[in-house]
């Protein structure tokens, strides 16, 4: 009897969910509610901020890159550009700073306001939209109609629970992913991959690359020009990376302990193995370097000293301030997520794409519906785009682990995160830290990782580069429009608070790259033959090419 309540708690949530896109309603409804009482129980503020904002147009001088160019300032879509600027400004102007609300309601308030005046766009609106009507006389009404056969196909490409042709052109093995390697130790979990030298000496000391498993690993390993790995393994080191398995229901009960245990530990085992006797770089990738800042100091605790460095790419250790992310994690958007995943077993990859999605309605979701179906153009596809639409799936235990536990009660930063059933100390890491920020992520603001100067105290180089959290990592040699800043930090030092690293970093120029290799470089022993690939002798062999089996899954 007691079982049946909740499996129609459950029940009604998948069915929420489904409708609201994973978000729980009861949230939505808290945070309404929590700015509606407050703001009817000041109603003098109300009046005067209303009057405020209608007399105080939105200010003209700078339009949202979708109601920019010579066209919009055409009457009558200048007409329609001003009034949704206007109403724009003056909701922002209403809902904001209201005496006793709640700021995580606030935020989730204007974040809800902000996908109803995305939708209202004048730029979705074939009759309002400069452009599309531009279009349409120019081909006489066949760009519609093209639309319409891209939207027939991609309703039908979603129906059957596929990606899109283009995104098809992009494989692992084939198209990406092409760096020559063995995968050297499969587990319930990872494939772990050694790729081939391509140097007649390498450093003495190996790479370990450890991506978010919310990823495909190969966004580090995209076309040859773009590679990180590529670059890193042609500059003379021997590189290791982590492909994560994607999970199936039977995978529901593995969390973090597992993800630290079969993942990097175990690679850390098999890495010793082909290199014994040499310490390991550790570099991890957004929540793939949190993982490893978590074995870092475990290590540290147990005295195992395998590390040289460790490295964290768009990589939070505090989450006190984890961006727009925030708005969907507090307890009732946790445990509406929770219920939801003990149904499925594991969070669906189009589940965390739509909560991305919802971060930037304009450009990832309004944009190119009007680009495909009232422009009638397909949005060239890019490699970074098709991995990105090659998602994976969170396991229930995971996902729960993670969002609790580190963004929710920060319990790393915090000192109370258990490893082993002993709590772990950033602060114990005592090798080199690289660590970087981009400077419109807004997965990992760039503030918020660099708050890994006040949990930890050893040397410490910090960069922040242009681009957001995934085009600022793919900033290679000659890519254009991209800089960076560089400040070091010696162990012991006193702290550097955000805004003075901007005032003490020097801008430079181009890729930050060469930067990192040569701080690698730097770190690492002199160069000698490439080790083997593998160790079959302590049981390690080759079973296959890289990139794998584990990637291939959908």
């Amino acid at each position: 009897m007691n079982e049946e309540p909740d499996e129609l708690d459950r029940t009604l949530h998948a069915f929420w969910g489904q409708l609201g896109g994973g978000m729980s309603p009861a949230a939505q409804m808290l945070a309404w509610s929590d700015w509606a009482i407050h703001l009817a129980t000041q109603p003098g503020r109300a009046a005067r901020v209303a009057i405020d904002a209608a007399a105080v147009d939105a200010p003209g001088q700078v339009h949202e890159p979708r109601l920019s160019g010579k066209e919009w300032d055409a009457w009558p879509f200048s007409l329609y550009r001003q009034a949704h600027e206007a109403a724009a400004h003056r909701l922002r102007t209403f809902i904001r700073g209201v005496p006793g609300v709640d700021r995580h309601h606030e935020h989730l308030v204007a974040f809800m306001a902000r996908q109803w005046l995305e939708l209202l766009s004048p730029a979705n609106c074939a009759v309002t939209n400069p452009q599309v009507l531009q279009k349409i006389a120019a081909t006489g009404g066949s760009s519609l109609a093209s639309g319409a056969m891209h939207w027939i196909e991609d309703a039908g490409r979603a129906a059957l629970g596929r990606s899109s042709a283009e995104a098809g052109s992009f494989r692992p093995g084939r198209e990406v992913a092409l760096t020559p390697g063995k995968v050297i130790l499969r587990n319930e979990l990872i494939e772990l991959i050694q790729y081939a030298p391509a140097t007649p000496t390498v450093h003495a000391e190996p790479v370990l690359v450890v991506s978010a498993w919310i990823m495909k690993y190969y966004v580090l390993d995209l076309s040859p020009h773009n590679s990180l790995i590529r670059h890193l393994v042609a500059k003379g080191h021997t590189v290791f990376a982590i492909s994560w398995k994607n999970p199936e229901a039977a995978d529901a009960k593995l969390g973090m302990a597992a993800y630290l245990r079969l993942g990097v530990m175990a690679s850390l085992d098999a890495v010793e193995a082909v290199a014994p006797q040499r310490r390991i770089h550790a570099v991890g990738y957004c929540l793939g370097g949190t993982l490893m800042a978590i074995a870092a100091a475990a290590m540290a605790r147990d005295r195992d000293d395998r590390l040289a460095t460790l490295t964290l790419l768009a990589a939070q250790t505090d989450f006190t301030e984890p961006g727009e992310l925030g708005l969907f994690i507090d307890e009732s958007q946790l445990a509406f997520l929770e219920d939801i995943m003990s149904r499925q077993g594991y969070l669906g990859a189009e589940q965390m794409a739509a909560a991305f999605q919802a971060l930037r309605p304009g450009d990832l979701v309004w944009a190119p519906m009007v680009r495909n179906y009232l422009l009638g153009e397909r949005v060239p596809m890019t490699d970074l785009m098709a991995w990105n639409a090659d998602g994976t799936r969170m396991p229930c235990r995971m996902h729960s682990d993670y969002l609790r536990g580190l963004f929710l009660e920060n319990t790393l930063a915090e000192g109370h995160y258990l490893v082993d059933g002993r709590p772990v100390s950033l602060n114990d890491i005592d090798v080199p830290v690289f660590a970087l920020g981009t400077r419109t992520d807004h997965v990992a603001p760039w503030r918020s990782v660099y708050k890994i100067h006040l949990l930890c105290d050893a040397e410490l180089t910090f960069v922040l580069t242009e681009g957001g959290h995934n085009a600022g990592i793919l900033s290679e040699p000659g890519h254009p429009h991209r800089s960076h800043r560089l400040l070091k930090r010696k162990r012991n030092a006193p702290y550097v608070a955000p805004d003075e690293f901007l005032e003490r970093s020097q801008e430079m120029a181009g890729s930050w790259w060469p930067c990192f290799e040569q701080w690698l470089a730097g770190h690492s022993g002199p160069k000698r033959r490439p080790p083997g690939m593998g160790s079959p002798q302590r049981g390690y062999p080759t079973l296959g090419d890289a990139p794998g089996t584990y990637v291939l899954a959908r």
